[in-house]
């Protein structure tokens, strides 16, 4: 089994310490997200490591597993939707500002290296979300099962927060992401994948509908759909990132 090293530090942007963990010695340095509700360990004790244990013993990623705070943003159903919509964005800006600075002292990365995103399930949208307005420090995602239709978390997008995180709203927008910039980026650095299996019902309709809106821009995008036995669970994104991972990173 693949032993991290872990982390609690303090968060300027969420006010608070986050705990995080880091897997891997050296590599392209990858953050992942958990699924909704979760936390940082559930990568650890669902076996995710595992799934690229190969990779982190040569060297060629290091995992950072982030902590989420889904129950003051995502999921706060009983606090009004601009506060919700104002913990994500804090929550994005914490990711993005905070811990991938943090991530690439830990990495010892050189200068201009970018990181990765990868998540499962609510993760996956905080990973595309990350790479699709921050390409210039994150150089590709790969989103599993993932649900990308904020609007049942955070509401209506004409507000201009939740817009923001909104990336199936804001791609049919103009001037919110760097669309030029992301244009030249491979089909591979942003990569989806979804079952038809037991509860990847959403996650199929979002995924999809996450491939549509970047091919609609011009944007690079590689789907993958699997089969109706593939279902909305660790051990399938287990799967999937050790084939994902492989193809990236390998």
């Amino acid at each position: 089994m693949i032993q991290g090293t872990y982390y609690k530090e303090w968060s300027r942007m969420l006010g608070r310490d986050m705990e995080f963990k880091v897997y891997g010695h050296a590599g392209t340095p990858v953050l992942a997200l958990p699924a909704r509700g979760g936390r940082f360990y559930d990568w650890e004790n669902n076996g995710m490591p595992d799934a690229i244990a190969p990779l982190l013993n040569e060297g060629k990623v290091q995992l950072f597993c982030a902590d989420s705070i889904d129950a003051e943003s995502l999921l706060a159903g009983d606090t009004a939707p601009r506060r919700r919509a104002e913990m994500q964005e804090k929550y994005f800006n914490y990711l993005t500002s905070e811990l991938a600075p943090r991530i690439l002292t830990l990495n010892a990365a050189k200068k201009d290296t970018l990181l990765w995103a990868v998540g499962v399930d609510t993760g996956a949208y905080q990973a595309v979300n990350c790479r699709l307005r921050r390409p210039e420090v994150f150089a590709g995602a790969i989103g599993l099962s993932g649900l990308y239709d904020v609007h049942r978390f955070l509401g209506n997008a004409a507000d201009d927060l939740v817009l923001r995180n909104a990336p199936l709203a804001y791609l049919a927008e103009d001037g919110l992401v760097d669309k030029k910039l992301l244009a030249k980026a491979e089909e591979n650095a942003l990569l989806l994948c979804a079952g038809q299996g037991s509860y990847e019902g959403d996650a199929l309709v979002d995924t999809q509908a996450m491939a549509d809106a970047l091919t609609d821009c011009g944007l690079p995008v590689h789907l993958e759909v699997w089969g109706s036995d593939v279902s909305h669970d660790w051990y399938w994104w287990g799967k999937e990132l050790n084939l994902f991972a492989a193809r990236v990173f390998g």
